[in-house]
């Protein structure tokens, strides 16, 4: 199996379990979440690139202006995705957050398409507008706008996008993401602590460890997915990237019995379907090419 695959399958199936790390968490807001895992991911992180000695890029990739810029907006991106779906999770809307990361591979694939002229084959074509037909249908089916879901798959395809047209390496640039917001948010941490109100000082034992490890939570499927979108084309992390909402969708139904009238589930059925169809599609170009290297190979 392709290793950029590999990578992004094992980055997928994390993201699709942590709502249940998150809930967890549920007795404490999610902007003070939020501030923990940057800090928490920064601390991961250093640890990691102390660890394999690797701190040389650091002075040279700060005398780079558009790098700077460029994971400073990442950064940003990221921070309202997390923020976004904290909420969603803790709030009961697993669901409808599920939903966002159902349409954030139609986007990806779009954003391919557009923006790093990559080609689509016919049958990736139909998996795409079979799966567009499936979304649509779940968003008239919520009755209103799906703020959440459209928030989290704008601002998770735009990271993606940007972070595969970057030159730094997936340590290095959330590094440089977490970096950005360290003082922010370890600034934000010291308020809630001095007024009474931290996790730290108010919260159990189960959230003293919980808070700390959010940065392993959160700096491993993002390592994952960065590696990933360097090896493989953009529009193979879309499809790839149906685990995670699913995980999420069933976690959201069967163990905290979010509401999933079942008029839904058409929707999540077409959704499925062209799934499928583009790995039907993926496994006849395997063995199409597989064919085609032995039969050169015999000529030769």
């Amino acid at each position: 199996m392709n290793i950029g695959i590999l990578l992004a399958i094992c980055a997928y199936t994390i993201w699709g379990l942590l709502p249940i790390f998150w809930k967890a968490l549920q007795g404490v807001s999610a902007f003070q979440i939020l501030c923990h895992r940057m800090v928490w991911a920064l601390v991961f992180v250093i640890f990691l690139l102390i660890f394999r000695k690797h701190l040389s890029w650091i002075r040279s990739t700060l005398r780079d202006k558009t790098a700077l810029l460029t994971f400073l907006g990442t950064s940003c991106i990221l921070a309202v995705n997390w923020l976004t779906y904290l909420w969603a999770v803790n709030s009961g809307y697993i669901v409808e957050a599920s939903l966002g990361y159902f349409i954030n591979p139609i986007l990806n694939v779009l954003l391919g398409v557009i923006f790093l002229k990559e080609r689509l084959r016919p049958l990736q074509w139909m998996a795409v507008a079979i799966a567009a037909c499936g979304v649509f249908y779940l968003t008239v089916k919520y009755g209103r706008f799906p703020w959440i879901a459209v928030t989290l798959a704008l601002t998770f395809g735009f990271y993606g996008l940007i972070r595969k047209a970057s030159p730094i390496g997936a340590l290095e640039g959330l590094t440089l993401e977490t970096g950005f917001l360290f003082i922010p948010s370890i600034l934000c941490i010291l308020f809630f602590e001095t007024s009474g109100s931290g996790a730290l000082g108010q919260g159990e034992t189960a959230v003293h460890i919980l808070l700390p490890l959010s940065g392993i939570a959160t700096a491993m499927p993002l390592l994952l997915f960065a590696a990933a979108a360097k090896r493989i084309k953009l529009s193979t992390l879309g499809v790839i990237q149906y685990m995670a909402p699913t995980c999420q969708l069933l976690l959201g139904i069967f163990m905290y019995k979010e509401s999933f009238p079942a008029d839904r589930a058409v929707g999540f059925i077409l959704v499925w379907c062209s799934l499928l169809i583009y790995i039907i599609d993926g496994l006849f170009l395997q063995r199409n090419n597989i064919e085609r290297y032995q039969q050169n190979k015999h000529s030769n």
